[in-house]
């Protein structure tokens, strides 16, 4: 069987309408969230995007500072926001040797983002590499949102195969690919450059050595 990763609970405080610590705990199989219109539930699909390195573009906010709880007339406003997520890791499929990993993110107020992996602060871009081992990062179709299978499903073929591209992965191998062309692009430019700041300093290296050959020679004819 292909290996496979669970997401077995999602942990937040002050995130969005979550001011108090909440834990979600997710069984195997499917799970269905359910609740009156304005419970949350949306947040917690928008607490995994964010804690997933979702930068803004789909949590339904103007700024980033938003996802922090703004406070209430009962409660006041936080001071950050705080989403771990637990991911069964039995099979490996994140990179990690350990069978559970927390993937947590924090923003303060100030706009100071952290990412934690079990607990000990990393980069993002060490976040996305980790998740795009498993394909759980920087694919559209993670999430499918009401109106997304429709919309699909009245695409021409043409259109329909960047969207086949996405989910077997493809594209992301080819963004790759750019990435790295770019970084070669960049190293043979200043291979380049290099080449010409030598070009530049080896006759002035050559004159250096005759001038100490002369001096040389004038201090052993002095000698004699």
């Amino acid at each position: 069987m292909p290996a496979s990763a669970r997401l077995r609970g999602l942990r937040l405080v002050g995130f969005k309408s979550f001011a108090e610590k909440t834990t979600v705990e997710f069984g195997p199989g499917i799970s269905a969230v359910v609740g009156p219109n304005g419970s949350g539930k949306s947040n917690l699909a928008d607490a995994i995007r964010w804690a997933l390195g979702e930068q803004g573009r789909s949590l339904r906010t103007r700024k980033s500072e938003d996802v922090v709880f703004a406070g209430s007339a009962s409660r006041h406003a936080t001071g950050m926001a705080d989403v771990t997520l637990v991911i069964d890791n039995e099979d490996r499929l994140l990179p990690v040797d350990y069978a559970e990993v927390d993937l947590g993110r924090r923003l303060y107020r100030s706009g100071e983002n952290e990412y934690l992996l079990n607990r000990t602060r990393v980069r993002l871009r060490d976040l996305q590499d980790l998740l795009a081992e498993a394909n759980l990062s920087d694919n559209a179709f993670l999430f499918i949102g009401q109106g997304m299978v429709d919309q699909a499903l009245s695409l021409r073929p043409e259109e329909r195969r960047p969207l086949f591209e996405e989910v077997a992965g493809v594209r992301r191998h080819e963004r790759r690919r750019r990435a790295a062309e770019g970084q070669l692009a960049e190293a043979e430019s200043n291979l380049a450059r290099v080449r010409d700041i030598l070009g530049e300093l080896r006759p002035r290296a050559r004159r250096l050595a005759a001038q100490a050959e002369q001096e040389a020679a004038r201090q052993t004819a002095g000698e004699d």
